[in-house]
């Protein structure tokens, strides 16, 4: 992993680190490899990047997306409940992301997002196509179920 410099954000560490985990997927980099970016992954994010990792391999996660281009992903989470999340906005329907991500300023993330930024750097994420309207109604089911 390349050294960041030190005028480097984290939110920026975080965006190579995602990169260059991607260009190893690529790769199909050695297990050494592969450990050094979980090992980064821990150091950042700390017990959320397993979690989000468990995520990952239990094909948690799916891609919605719509003629129009529009993208939300739900990510089933290991309560059983379903977040959506929003990568392009960053941002997640869970209480955890509420909590310590907008209110606390602890993490960058929860482990929802980023188990989804993590299956779309391993190509992992489930698919469904579905019109602008159902798209639509994802998302307000959302916000009804919350209100």
């Amino acid at each position: 992993m390349a050294v960041a410099s030190a005028g480097l954000t984290l939110p920026a560490v975080v965006e190579e680190l995602l990169s260059e985990m991607a260009a190893a997927v690529q790769e199909n980099a050695r297990s050494t490899g592969r450990r050094a970016c979980v090992a980064a992954l821990k150091f950042i994010f700390g017990p959320s990047a397993i979690q989000a990792l468990d995520l990952v391999d239990r094909q948690s996660i799916t891609l919605i997306s719509s003629p129009s281009g529009r993208r939300a992903y739900q990510v089933l989470g290991s309560s059983g409940k379903t977040y959506t999340c929003l990568a392009s906005c960053h941002y997640c329907s869970c209480p955890a992301f509420a909590f310590s991500v907008l209110r606390k300023s602890d993490s960058l993330l929860c482990k929802h997002l980023l188990a989804v930024y993590l299956s779309q750097v391993t190509g992992t994420c489930r698919q469904l196509k579905v019109s602008d309207r159902q798209l639509t109604d994802v998302l307000f089911t959302e916000k009804k179920q919350k209100a």
